[in-house]
């Protein structure tokens, strides 16, 4: 892969890490999400 201007890498770099937290994110409301439905639904007793 060729190497671009520092300034360009520099600028990737920021784009791919700012899209690594946001997948981040969307993971860990994920299983929150789960998690509380799966609290609910063991506290009403039912599966």
């Amino acid at each position: 892969m060729a190497r671009g201007r520092p300034e360009e890498d520099a600028e990737l770099q920021k784009r791919r890490r700012g899209r690594n937290i946001a997948m981040l994110v969307v993971l860990l409301g994920l299983a929150l999400l789960f998690y509380l439905i799966a609290m609910v639904k063991m506290s009403q007793g039912g599966g």
